[in-house]
């Protein structure tokens, strides 16, 4: 599949770090370091702008090892950027580490997957099929 993208940023496009990987590092653009402090949440630019085919989506997923050692995640994760928002995508970031952590242009602070999707129309009905699990909740498959 090819996207067009338009990269205002001095960094590299967001590509795949090893050959099975699914999701695209995504660097930061901007002009000064951004600190985050603990529980702050911030945006964060890209410098870049894409153009999916419908049907697609790209997901903004957090960076696992920056979660595990730095404790800084992606607030809304997945976010989702819509097959027809053509702005600059910007990466929202909340610390959730007891530190101070700081952001440079060129690092690389989420991940980017695309995927496709399905539209789907509601039928209305009274009732829907019943299955073994029915309506139990939260925990109900067990822990192990």
């Amino acid at each position: 599949m090819i996207v067009r993208i338009i990269n205002k940023s001095s960094n590299s496009l967001p590509n795949y770090e090893t050959l099975l990987s699914a999701g695209m590092d995504i660097r930061a653009f901007t002009e000064e370091s951004v600190t985050i402090k603990p529980l702050e949440r911030v945006l964060i630019k890209t410098g870049l702008y894409i153009e999916l085919n419908k049907g697609y989506e790209a997901q903004v997923r957090s960076r696992s090892g920056l979660s595990l050692k730095k404790g800084i995640t992606v607030l809304n994760s997945p976010g989702t950027i819509d097959a027809d928002y053509r702005g600059e995508i910007g990466i929202i970031l909340i610390n959730l580490s007891n530190e101070d952590f700081e952001i440079l242009s060129g690092d690389r602070i989420a991940q980017m997957v695309i995927s496709k999707y399905e539209r789907v129309e509601w039928e209305l009905s009274q009732s829907i099929d019943k299955t073994k699990r029915g309506t139990k909740g939260f925990g109900s498959t067990g822990s192990k």
